[in-house]
């Protein structure tokens, strides 16, 4: 095998994220649930024999260093395996969103280069180098919707029934760091359960906005402080009956809406897709 082609790499959705402290060393403890949805970008990988990472923009211009190429350089360490790849990324995941589009893409690569260099590295090792690259990426190496604690990296699969959002993603982004750093975050929220949350969506079969309200997302409100379009962005889809939250740190928000409704035509600059979500990752069980 020399390559392998249309590797989907999907987006997730913070259905809730709340901070529940933060350790000595500034990482904040965050507890989350975690659900893929089909908005994907696609890498194609060719192998090379001659040890070198390239990497080729299809859409979006990446920065030369971003997260595939790391991963594929720490995955080539870890196994000091001679080969080299050639990987071609198909960006439609937006940046800065809260949709861990560069952490997907960074798990892809991963799975596909393990299966590519026929390393049948163990999911444990894909992990521990996935984690050092960025706090999603373990969850998308698993590939199942997830409650997600620590910060970030204690992983527990739930199951979640089948919907439809609404995920926009106005023109402007949000930096991680930037909301994370600032003053006004709310650090404290009571830790919750999972069996509270399985409850709060059991109990609203038939309601459907309110079935996947469960918590707050605490980055919020910070977001709309530094980022006034996360506002309009909950405000317009509030206008057509859908109660909006933001996904991890923004700018992007989201609304659980019906299947066969339809969008109204969105402001000039906006990204809106109607997403359904996903049981597993289309890739899940590549690694062992």
């Amino acid at each position: 095998m020399k390559a392998l082609y249309d590797l989907p790499a999907p987006a997730k959705l913070n259905l809730f994220l709340h901070i529940t402290g933060r350790r000595a060393d500034g990482y904040h403890l965050l507890q989350s649930v975690f659900m893929l949805i089909d908005w994907c970008d696609t890498l194609h990988v060719e192998q090379r024999a001659d040890g070198v990472i390239t990497r080729e923009d299809l859409t979006t211009p990446l920065p030369a260093d971003d997260l595939v190429v790391r991963a594929a350089r720490a995955l080539q360490a870890e196994a000091r395996t001679p080969l080299g790849a050639h990987i071609g990324v198909a960006k439609q995941v937006p940046a800065q969103a809260g949709m861990g589009g560069g952490s997907s893409d960074a798990a892809t690569c991963l799975l596909a280069l393990n299966r590519l260099w026929g390393l049948d590295l163990p999911l444990a090792t894909l992990e521990r180098i996935g984690l050092a690259l960025g706090a999603d990426v373990p969850f998308f190496l698993r590939g199942r919707n997830a409650w997600v604690e620590g910060i970030g990296e204690i992983i527990t699969p739930v199951e979640l029934p089948p919907g439809c959002f609404a995920v926009v993603k106005p023109p402007e982004g949000l930096g991680t760091l930037q909301i994370f750093s600032a003053e006004d975050l709310q650090r404290a929220t009571p830790t919750a359960i999972i069996s509270g949350f399985a409850a709060h969506s059991e109990s609203r079969q038939g309601q459907i906005e309110k079935r996947w309200g469960f918590g707050r997302n605490d980055l919020q409100p910070v977001a709309q402080r530094l980022c006034p379009a996360v506002t309009e962005a909950i405000e317009w889809l509030g206008h057509q009956g859908l109660e909006a939250r933001m996904t991890g740190s923004g700018s992007s928000v989201f609304a659980a809406m019906p299947h066969d409704a339809e969008l109204a035509e969105a402001p000039e600059g906006w990204q809106v897709r109607k997403c359904s979500n996903l049981a597993v990752h289309p890739l899940v069980g590549w690694a062992v």
